[in-house]
This record gives structure tokens, sequence and C-alpha cells, in this order.
């Protein structure tokens, strides 16, 4: 017998319900067999062989008939409490994204990566693919058009299912029909849930050109019918709510503006948006802000305020947009983060002091102009003064009020009074050192990643010269990226660039010294970025290696290579490590706000004495190790001796030896 395609729709959903128990498979084999003429195939075999053939028993019309005696049983649990609970950013996110668009147009690859993104961020999402759901729930469906409107209909329940326990859901299908993605939105209306239809407006010619899946060439070969593009009409949206350029944009690209969309109708909150925040005045209002700060009070900030200034400016600090008013101050010094619209990680505060002196005569005004050394940099507007409690500060953010400690020091000789306010800077912070070049802003290196085609990209902070110990651990994550499938993992390889204290390798040598280890390519130069990060050091151990986590957030990294002891040093007194050796890497696992960053733990490295090279440490065989401490290694250079052969790049060392030699030369 001859079915339609929706009675072979029902034996294949027949045949996918097959029970498992030795009963149900007798009572089974007892339906599906012929009652007939003997040797005709069971309905299991017809389906093998893709021939529409039914037990009798399944053309009763019965079967297609809706449910009857079935009441909606409603939650004990609302929506509002579901959202309390739901990941780390709190509030009901229940809707759909329905992403539609030709086969090879893009929609599963945006739909993950926009649920990887969100997932990140600490919003619970999942996608939900076309071909994914045929391996399950709809594999008892074909592509007729009935067949087709069945498969919408049941992932759009499932989708509404996700939506309504307070989950982004993310469908991935063509769905070529408008009656069937309007009938899609009607379900999830009247469930009170928004749905957001989203085009991927690729060409066919794009998507023909990709053809990943090999698809569009059996269908032009017409081993495929009722291909969609081809020889099946696709109805494309008339009113999406947002239109996607596949074909011309990044995938980064589309992620960003599908989470602005969510942004937008309040879904998720704005820190939730990837977007730094720079704080330039547009360079058509840089004449009037200058002729308006002619106008303004004055408040001249040292270079260390100019520095914090900077790392504003560029937009390390998203999503703050100025330094800190209280309400930030405090949310920073008893959380670790920032918490209004939503939980952003800022485990250092950002602070602006002034002396009591300044404080007086700068209230009540509403904007100021900052200069340093004579020079306009930026104005401060709706200024907002409060108590600059310097012991309680050192304490929360060192663990220690011990005025030895350097930048504890300067926080108790600065003035007693902090102000807070919106900042807009004049024009970009430059030092004219010879180093301007490699200051780029996060939004700089999110472009020099995309130029040079980077889908993966991971960092390491450092304030030291690299040794092959610390290359030996660059170049093995690498390898391991590369393992784990990506095609072009980049190092960004970022010395801190701001204020270090005394006894630390100025700048200027450790970028000849990091330029030498490339030089001699201890380091892949093709598939490594240099560039200086701003912001000042402060050594404030596990509090403030958040920092510097987050920081590089900003650039788009996806990974962060932590170290042994990362921001610490010796106690003022004891000359004891101030911080656990391994808090910094533990807490940076835990840190709220930082689930963007995958974390890479530092491997120890020691020199193996055998193999005369850095190499991983192995605690089996100590004896084949030897560790050449950061004073050992200063001493060396100072005498003019060499390092063990292996331990570093010779002209990389000679840049180090220099200097050290230098300062004797002066001393």
């Amino acid at each position: 017998m001859r079915l339609n395609s929706l009675s072979l729709s029902l034996a294949r959903l027949f045949v996918s319900c097959r029970p498992s128990s030795r009963t149900g498979q007798s009572l089974w084999s007892s339906c599906v067999s012929r009652r007939s003429t003997p040797g005709k195939s069971t309905v299991s075999n017809a389906i093998m062989e893709d021939r529409e053939v039914l037990p009798d028993f399944v053309v009763n019309t019965s079967i297609a008939k809706k449910s009857t005696n079935v009441t909606y049983q409603s939650h004990h649990v609302s929506r509002q409490k579901r959202g309390q609970i739901l990941g780390e950013r709190g509030g009901f996110r229940g809707c759909c994204l329905w992403f539609t668009g030709l086969s090879g147009a893009g929609k599963t690859t945006i739909a993950f990566a926009v649920e990887e993104y969100l997932i990140t961020k600490g919003i619970p999402a999942y996608g939900l693919d076309g071909d994914n759901i045929r391996h399950g729930l709809n594999s008892n469906l074909g592509f007729t058009q009935v067949d087709r409107e069945e498969n919408i209909r049941r992932i759009s329940e499932v989708s509404k299912l996700f939506a309504d326990g307070g989950i982004i859901s993310l469908t991935a299908f063509i769905s070529p029909y408008a009656k069937d993605r309007d009938n899609a939105r009607k379900i999830f209306t009247e469930a009170g849930l928004p749905f957001y239809e989203i085009f991927i407006n690729t060409s066919l010619e794009v998507c023909e050109k990709r053809d990943v899946k090999g698809l569009y060439k059996k269908a032009r070969a017409g081993q495929i019918k009722g291909f969609t593009g081809i020889d099946q009409v696709y109805e494309r949206p008339s009113n999406p709510e947002l239109s996607l350029k596949a074909g011309v944009d990044t995938v980064d690209e589309c992620v960003q503006q599908v989470i602005e969309l969510l942004q937008n109708e309040g879904i998720v909150p704005i820190q939730a948006v990837e977007k730094v925040v720079e704080l330039f005045v547009p360079a058509s209002k840089v004449e009037s802000t200058l002729a308006e700060a002619k106008t303004l009070p004055k408040l001249h900030i040292n270079k260390l305020d100019l520095q914090w200034l900077q790392v504003l400016a560029e937009g390390w600090g998203t999503p703050l947009k100025g330094f800190m008013r209280e309400r930030e101050f405090l949310q920073c010094m008893h959380f670790g983060c920032l918490l209004d619209g939503g939980v952003s990680n800022q485990s250092i505060p950002i602070v602006l002091p002034l002396t009591t002196e300044d404080k007086e005569r700068l209230v009540p005004v509403p904007a100021i102009a900052l200069y340093h050394d004579g020079k306009l940099h930026a104005i401060l507007r709706n200024p907002e003064f409060y108590q600059h409690r310097k012991e309680e500060r050192a304490s929360r953010q060192f663990g220690t009020g011990n005025a030895g400690h350097p930048y504890v020091k300067m926080i108790y000789d600065s003035g007693d009074w902090l102000v807070g306010g919106d900042l807009e800077v004049i024009s970009r912070i430059t030092w004219n050192d010879g180093l301007d070049k490699y200051r780029l802003t996060p939004n700089e290196l999110r472009a020099k990643f995309r130029s040079i085609n980077a889908d993966a990209v991971f960092a390491f902070q450092l304030r030291n010269p690299v040794h092959n110990g610390h290359a030996l651990l660059m170049t093995d994550t690498r390898r391991r990226l590369l393992e784990r499938g990506y095609k072009n993992p980049v190092l960004l390889l970022h010395p801190l660039g701001g204020w270090t204290k005394d006894d630390d390798v100025p700048l200027d040598v450790r970028m000849r010294q990091h330029a030498a280890v490339l030089e001699e390519g201890v380091l892949d130069a093709a598939s490594t970025v240099v560039a200086i990060f701003p912001s000042p050091m402060m050594y404030a151990g596990p509090t403030e290696v958040q920092w510097h986590a987050k920081a590089r957030q900003a650039t788009g990294a996806h990974f962060y290579i932590v170290g042994r002891d990362p921001a610490g040093m010796p106690h003022p007194d004891t000359k004891e490590d101030l911080y656990h050796a391994q808090h910094g890497r533990k807490v940076l696992t835990m840190a709220p706000g930082l689930t963007q960053l995958e974390i890479v733990p530092f491997r120890v490295a020691a020199y193996n004495l055998k193999k005369g090279a850095m190499d991983f440490y192995d605690p089996d065989h100590k004896a084949d190790f030897l560790f050449i401490s950061g004073t050992k290694m200063r001493a060396l250079a100072r005498s003019g001796e060499l390092p063990p052969k292996g331990f570093m790049a010779p002209k990389a060392w000679d840049v180090l030896s220099d200097y050290y030699k230098s300062l004797q030369t002066t001393a």
C-alpha cells in the first residue's frame, strides 16, 4: 500500500518509539508483522529501504487525532523565581532567538557562538540545531512540506519549554516557510515569551561557494530533490528583528549585533555586551571641549594618575566611565565587582586622590579640567568627592597596611579625598619614549587579531624578562590549542607598561629583551603579537591578578596564562611571600565575571641538566633539575657570567646583562 508522507511520518515515529523491554518488543513484533501475504517486509525493513509501506493498523485515522482529556498543570515556581537562581546574573531571561536562512548561511555557526558567548557571561543559553534535532526528536521526519511543518512545530514547542525555564533558546533551522515561522512566533506570544526572528542574510552564491556539507553540489546534480534554494523555495523574512550579513561581517561582529539586540530588549544587561567603552572626545567636539576646558577650574594630577587615566580612556576598565564614584569604589572594595546592571569583575579600585585644599577649592563645580605637567588631558564631569580611607583601602586591596609595601606607601602619601566622575579625554595619551607604537588599545588589538585571522588568543602577562621556561609554556599552550582544533592560535605577549617598583627591569629594557627572544626564534614571531599594557603594577597578589585577566578580556583574549605567585612580592618585614604562590591561579578559576577566559595554569619549568634546556619539572627526577631564581639570574647578569646554555636566548641575555652592568657603572 502506498500512503502519503504524513502516514509515512507516523510510521517512522512509531518505529523510533520501539519499546526496549522483551514484552514490549513481542507486542511490537506482532503489531508490525504483515497479516496477509507471507514474505512481505515489516515496517522496519520498509523504512530502512526508504519505502513508503505501513502496517495496516497505522491507517486508522484515530492516530492523527489530537489528545483529549488532558489538562494543563501550572507550575508552582514562577519565572521570576527561576530567574533568581539561573546563571551568575539574576533575572528571568527566557526567550527564543530564531535563526533562519539558507543551508550554509551560518545559522548554526552564529547561534552556537552566541550560546558560547552568553554562557561565558554567566547567562544560561542552549542552542538547538536542525541537524542535531533530526538525529533524535525529529528523526522520523523527512523533508516534504508536511514534515517540514511538523519539524518546526515540534522545535517551537521544545524551544518554548527552554525559554519558560529561563534559558535563552537559540534555534538554527532553515525554516523556509514564513507560515511556519509565524506559527512559531505565535506559540511564544501566547505563552508570554519574547521571540526574535534573526535572518542570516547570506546570498545563495556565498552559500554554494561554502557548501561545507557538499549538499549544493548534490542538489545541482539532481541527487537531492526538494533542496531549499535550488528546487524548493525559501521565503525570506519580511520584517525580522535582526538581519545579519554573515557573508560580509565576521562571526564575532554578528555575535555582537545579536547581543546588542538582547541588550536593547532588556534581555541581557549592558555589561554582557562585549563592547569596549573608550572615553575619548569625538573628533568633531575636540575644539569646543578645549574651549570649555579653559573656563574650568584645574586639578593637577601626577604621573601615576595619568597612567590610570590612560587605562580608563582606552577602555581597559570597561564598563567604568571615569574615575570611580563612591558607590563603585565600595562595590569594588567589598565585592571585587561592579554590580549595577550585572556583575562585572573589578577587583582593584581606579580612583583619583586629591588634597583637602583642592577638594575645598573645587566643591561644588560641575566639571574639572585635569592637567599633567601643564598639559590638558581630560575633563571630569559631575565630580563626586568622598573620603579616602587609606588604611582600610590598603588592607582590603593588599591584605596589609604596611607602609613598606611600595604601592601602599604611595596610597598613604596621596590625598585625603577621592574624586570620581565621568571622563572626557581630549586625545590619545602618549609618552614619546619610542614605545608608543606598542601601546595598542583593546580595540586596536581586536582589529589586529582579526587581520591575522586568529581563531584563539592566549595572553601572557609579565613584568620580567622572558626566559626559555616562559617560552616553553607559551609554545606548549599553542601546541595544545592546535590539538584542540584551533587553526591559528595567537599569543598576546603583553608586558605591563605602567609604574613598577625601583628594582624591576625598566620597560624599555624588557621590550628590547622580548624583541631579541623573537629574533632568535624562541617564540614564533608569526603567531605572536607584542603590545604594552598601560596599567601600573600594584603587587596586590590574587586581587590584582583578577584585574590583569579582566583587562585582557577587553582585547578579545580567550585564554589567560597565569604563573606562580602572580603580582606577588616579599613581605616588607619578614621577606617571605606576601601571598600564597598558588592562590592567584586558584582565585582566577573562581572569580566572578571572568568566565569568558579559560585559565591556563603555569606548569613549573626548570633547567634540565641532562637535556641542557628548560623543561617542565618532573619531581620524580628532581636531581636532574636546577632552579635559577630571579636573584640568581640578576647576580649572574651583574657579574657578566653566562647562565647555563638553553636558559635564555643569547641575544636576549646580552640585553639583560648590559642593563645590569650599566647600573654598576652609574653607581
